[in-house]
């Protein structure tokens, strides 16, 4: 088998080409990639039902909009809390309750009391589902041309506009990727 190289913590961006509904203008954080497959949230689906309404003791610390987000088609069921730590960068001082992912990026353990976190957070978002892919449908995937990968920054777990979010990413990126970003939403419109 080929070696993975891990793509944790880094951004999976839906090109124009990807045909599946789920994943159209799609940004991705990957939470966990190696060569047993691949798991991540997708940032820009805001669902319109309210944290408060299924975790309430969550609800305060999440940002705007402080509505449950549809990380992916898988599980839809179960939560996630992504988490930022301001100065999360450091190996010391790691709040009880988060993980970190990538750098000040972390999973929450919604399990435990809000409170041991409230004082550390700096953004929370939750997620109901996730994105997975099994040993090297990931890897197919980007060879086929679906994604293109991109490195994440802290912001874009807790963007005020999700709906934004494809374009802005594609727009920050220093190559030819930034002017995908202006690709129409339907082409045949143009």
């Amino acid at each position: 088998m080929t070696e993975v190289s891990s793509l944790t913590g880094r951004l999976l961006v839906a090109t124009p080409a990807l045909a599946d509904p789920n994943f159209d203008r799609a940004v991705v954080l990957l939470l966990d990639h190696d060569e047993e497959g691949s798991l991540g949230v997708v940032l820009n689906r805001p669902t319109p039902v309210g944290v408060s309404d299924i975790l309430e003791g969550w609800a305060d610390l999440t940002g705007e909009p402080g509505v449950v987000f549809q990380g992916g088609p898988v599980s839809l069921d179960s939560a996630l809390g992504i988490a930022v730590i301001p100065g999360g960068t450091a190996v010391d001082g790691t709040p009880l309750g988060w993980r970190r992912v990538h750098g000040a990026i972390g999973l929450v353990d919604l399990e435990a009391p809000p409170e041991l976190l409230a004082s550390a957070l700096g953004s929370l978002r939750i997620f109901a589902g996730y994105a997975g892919w099994g040993p090297g449908q990931l890897e197919d995937e980007l060879g086929e041309g679906a994604w293109y990968v991109v490195e994440s920054e802290p912001g874009d777990v807790s963007s005020p506009s999700p709906e934004r979010l494809w374009r802005e990413v594609l727009r920050r990126q220093r190559s030819e990727l930034a002017m995908v970003a202006t690709y129409p939403d339907d082409a045949s419109l143009n």
